[in-house]
């Protein structure tokens, strides 16, 4: 099977110009290069990238009027590509990370043309110590983060999505805006039989951080959690998911302001329209089982 085409997508609110310079300086030092780049603006004029004339591929910007969240900003940048109608695989990598080896892009090609039912892979993220933090390792538990493997979900720091995928079962979920939206695209892609696999060779540096830095994140991820569930698992499967959620948010939460934030957003998203519903089967819910992580933990 020939290589796939693999496209980079990155999404900045303008914000990190140093770090943008940065990345795209790494994916110009890969050793397959990109057939095009797409760089979004979320809701921002883009700065002036030094290194852009120097850049392999075709790249093209896209500057959107408002910040549309972490998803909105990749489906713009995937709307893009599909206009070229010349892309299989696109790479999208947050605007603060780079890319540590130059065989990064030779990799995911060889993946993906291994086997024509592989959707996502998911790369590994290192803070700048090599430390990967065990958030960040997408298993239950303490897992090692070197393992590698077929798994159920995928980090949206620096990953990989089949086009071919997406055309299927669809975009990301923008009106997530932030938190939880790469559950529900991974929860779709398993749905429909497609395999995440997680590769710990493929590395992301990323500055290690912590999600509660985002004002909205409290709000957000609980509005999120009841609309993931409410969307995509069995009507039985519900009231456990976010059973299981609601006991662990309050045995992890310390903060009386964040608990306040948590179950308004928990009541907006109970409240609020949550989307199309499409349910998983129950054989998915095997299936997702079997990997390691059944669907209400």
């Amino acid at each position: 099977m020939e290589p796939p085409r693999i496209a980079v997508a990155v999404v900045t609110m303008g914000n990190r110009p140093a770090e943008v310079d940065a990345l795209l300086e790494s994916v110009a030092k890969q050793d397959v290069p990109p057939a095009r780049i797409v760089i979004v603006g979320n809701g921002c004029p883009l700065p002036e990238f030094a290194r852009r004339l120097s850049l392999p591929g075709e790249v093209t910007t896209v500057e959107l009027d408002e910040n549309l969240g972490c998803p909105g900003g990749r489906n713009a940048a995937i709307a893009r590509l599909r206009e070229f109608g010349d892309v299989d695989v696109v790479v999208e990598l947050d605007d603060d990370g780079l890319l540590v080896d130059a065989d990064v892009l030779r990799r995911v090609g060889e993946l993906y043309a291994a086997d024509g039912r592989l959707g996502i892979v998911g790369f590994r993220i290192a803070d700048e110590t090599g430390e990967t933090q065990q958030r960040h390792v997408p298993r239950v538990g303490r897992s090692d983060p070197l393992r590698g493997g077929y798994v159920t979900g995928f980090l949206g720091g620096g990953h990989a999505l089949r086009m071919a995928m997406l055309d299927e079962i669809g975009d990301w979920p923008a009106a997530f805006f932030f938190a939880h939206e790469e559950t529900d695209l991974a929860w779709r892609a398993a749905d429909a039989g497609w395999r995440i696999l997680y590769a710990p060779e493929l590395l992301l540096r990323h500055p290690r951080t912590s999600p509660a830095r985002h004002a909205i994140y409290y709000r957000v991820n609980a509005r999120n959690r009841v609309w993931l569930a409410r969307r995509r698992l069995p009507l039985a499967l519900v009231p456990v998911h976010l059973g299981v959620w609601v006991l662990l948010t309050l045995v992890r939460n310390r903060s009386a302001s964040g608990l306040r934030a948590w179950f308004a957003g928990f009541a907006e998203g109970v409240r609020e329209p949550a989307g199309e519903r499409r349910a998983m089967r129950w054989r998915t819910v095997w299936r997702l089982t079997r990997l390691g992580r059944p669907p209400v933990i």
